[in-house]
């Protein structure tokens, strides 16, 4: 699994497991199935984070370490230089100026893979 995937998770939960009815049970004609599930309401990030145990003594909304910290993922300049070049930044040195940068791109990923992020995370 990404550390990408690994922060998303433990932000927006792990997906369900569709259903799936017994091998004894008996076929429902289509006209009769259940209608099909409505889209789940996006997470919000942030209530979600700082919902987290100790999301108040960590830095997480400007800090990808304390980011990454929060949600149970080892913060080594290995694992963020790995993040980073899943988020598409394979010149990721590990400067204070490319951890901002990989927080933002987070953050962004985040966005677009369905939570909402405040505005002032993005910038």
């Amino acid at each position: 699994m990404s550390i990408f995937s690994s922060i998303k998770d433990a932000i927006f939960g792990h997906k369900a497991a569709a259903a799936t009815p017994p091998a004894d049970a008996p076929a429902i004609p289509m006209a009769e199935a259940a209608p099909a599930p409505v889209a789940a309401a996006p997470i919000d990030v942030a209530a979600s984070l700082g919902a987290m145990q100790g999301a108040d003594g960590l830095n997480w909304r400007t800090s990808v370490v304390d980011l990454m910290k929060l949600v149970g993922i080892d913060a080594s300049y290995e694992n963020r230089k790995s993040l980073a070049h899943e988020l598409g930044n394979a010149d990721y040195s590990g400067s204070a100026e490319d951890n901002i940068a990989l927080q933002k791109q987070v953050m962004k990923a985040l966005a677009d893979n369905g939570g909402m992020v405040p505005a002032e995370l993005l910038d």
